[in-house]
């Protein structure tokens, strides 16, 4: 992936006449957040479009969480499992008599674990995944 990024600013100096353009400030995963979330300890949790590695892109369609309540419902509780700046939230999508566990990764530093992303001075990485415990995908039932 590293160097796809190099060979791109390659091309791009090439185009521009040698000039390497300078890194934005917010790169394009980072520009936008989709649903934000206070847990109970007061930690204000953005979830960012992202994309295919992070953030809502990532999930919404690989395990087809489509609703913020889904993911605000289990930020609603407490730190299930912690670990630096990875922590974890579970939480329970109910319809009846059908539910499903729902697990929600959050990393609530500046970059994530890899050093991949920076979420800039002050921000948080925030929700990198959502999944349904125990399959692929979640049941279309949870985004009604």
């Amino acid at each position: 992936m590293k160097m796809i990024r190099v060979l791109t600013a390659i091309a791009v100096a090439a185009v521009l006449g040698g000039a390497v353009p300078e890194a934005s400030a917010q790169p394009y995963w980072n520009k936008k957040v989709k649903c934000e979330q206070a847990d109970p300890e007061g930690r204000v949790i953005p979830t960012r479009y992202g994309n295919g590695d992070l953030g809502w892109n990532h999930f919404s369609g690989k395990h087809n969480i489509r609703k913020c309540r889904i993911i605000d419902g289990a930020l609603a509780g407490k730190v299930d499992k912690k670990s630096g700046g990875r922590l974890e939230y579970y939480g329970v999508a109910r319809n009846g008599t059908r539910f499903a566990e729902i697990v929600v990764i959050v990393q609530y530093a500046r970059r994530t674990a890899d050093g991949e992303y920076d979420a800039g001075k002050g921000k948080k990485i925030g929700v990198i995944t959502a999944y349904c415990k125990g399959v692929n995908k979640c049941p279309d039932w949870i985004n009604q």
